[in-house]
């Protein structure tokens, strides 16, 4: 496959504007220039990164496409990119508690807990719904109706465009850290983000057009709430569609977590310096970096797969169902004996003796401490999601 090389040193983010607010209040926004146009990269390093993160993105796709019944690890990813992306927002959830029911979460901590769910179900949905419908505003406004349904968000128009100012940062618009442009503006730039991502005659790297269009998406910042998660949730769906993942794997959001400051800055460093390439480039390494941790997982779960089967194999005429209960776990890693009686279609002292075996072997541990209503947990498997 050819490579272009594209530049984009002349690149103006935008203007700020003065808004007057009644006779004698005022507050600047910015309004962010279109991207349907074409871009070049100036800076040789951007094209090496991208070089490296198209390898890896590559590899790492390999696995989704090898590891048996891949659909149930999946799972995992999906929970995993769902709690760093909601971290970043301020939500306070661990990948332990999102593998519990509601009732077993703090009261104290719920309201983390259902956006947290919300992101799982809403990226689910939209996965799906790429057989149906296009990367587009449309599937963009039903995702975020998802994401809000039901969650602190709710009363903030859930999967409709705004229709007032909205400001990040600061007590009051006039101390906001970033003023987004006003509504009246909105529509038009989202036309312009949708016709920049389907415009295949531009000929840029699909990689480069996806880290154009999440900096533009959060400087449009099209909705009064959820625009962070939404703008990182469009990262795996585009993916997804242009075939650079057939599952999605890649949690980006990991990266950008660990590296908040320096996320936020990057986006700043557009619209303050017209430093499209920088940004570019920290998206880039973002995917290098979470590629790679994500080859890594993948064997480490195979590994782990390959001791778990061979430690059923001494269950005897238990064996099938183990393994059916053991892919169950990969999706499910915390259970608790109704569970597995249902998912197995057992009898509840067949599920109860089914558990003990594989707590005895190792697999499960008990992590309530309860003599009744007991959870429990592939430690092992669930280590490997923990931060």
């Amino acid at each position: 496959m050819m490579c272009y090389i594209y530049s984009m040193k002349d690149f103006t983010a935008g203007t700020n504007q003065k808004i007057l607010v009644g006779m004698d209040a005022e507050y600047t926004s910015f309004l962010p220039s279109g991207i349907n146009r074409p871009f070049i990269a100036n800076d040789q390093s951007t094209i090496t990164l991208l070089e490296e993160a198209t390898r890896l993105l590559g590899e790492l796709n390999a696995y989704s496409r090898l590891v048996p019944d891949i659909d149930y690890f999946i799972q995992m990813h999906v929970k995993s990119e769902a709690v760093s992306s909601s971290r970043i927002e301020g939500t306070r959830t661990e990948i332990d508690e999102v593998l519990l029911p509601e009732d077993e979460i703090d009261p104290e901590r719920r309201d983390d807990w259902r956006e947290v769910r919300n992101y799982i179900n809403a990226m689910n949905w939209s996965v799906e719904e790429l057989k149906r419908l296009p990367v587009s505003v449309r599937l963009i406004k039903d995702t975020h109706s998802r994401l809000l349904t039901s969650v602190r968000g709710k009363h903030k128009l859930p999967g409709e465009i705004r229709t007032s100012q909205n400001w990040i940062g600061g007590s009051s618009i006039r101390t906001a850290h970033y003023v987004p442009p006003q509504h009246t503006e909105v529509a038009g730039l989202l036309s312009d983000w949708e016709k920049f991502w389907h415009n295949s005659s531009l000929n840029i790297p699909i990689l480069i057009k996806i880290a154009i269009m999440h900096y533009q998406f959060e400087t449009i910042h099209p909705f009064l709430d959820g625009n962070g998660r939404i703008g990182r949730l469009l990262i795996t769906l585009q993916l997804i569609e242009r075939g650079f993942l057939t599952k999605p794997v890649l949690y980006i959001s990991d990266y950008f977590e660990e590296y908040r400051q320096s996320y936020y800055e990057t986006l700043d460093e557009v619209r303050q310096k017209n430093n499209l390439e920088g940004w570019v480039r920290f998206f880039l390494e973002g995917v290098v970096v979470t590629s790679n941790k994500g080859k890594q997982k993948f064997e480490n779960i195979i590994t782990l797969r390959e001791q778990y089967d061979n430690k059923i194999t001494t269950l005897g005429r238990k064996v099938p169902k183990a393994r059916q209960l053991l892919i169950y776990l990969f999706s499910q890693p915390i259970v608790s004996v109704n569970n597995v009686s249902k998912v197995l279609g057992v009898s509840f002292k067949a599920a109860s003796d089914l558990v003990s075996d594989l707590t005895g072997l190792d697999i499960l541990q008990e992590k309530t401490g309860y003599s009744r209503n007991r959870l429990f947990e592939m430690k092992d498997y669930v280590a490997l999601f923990r931060k």
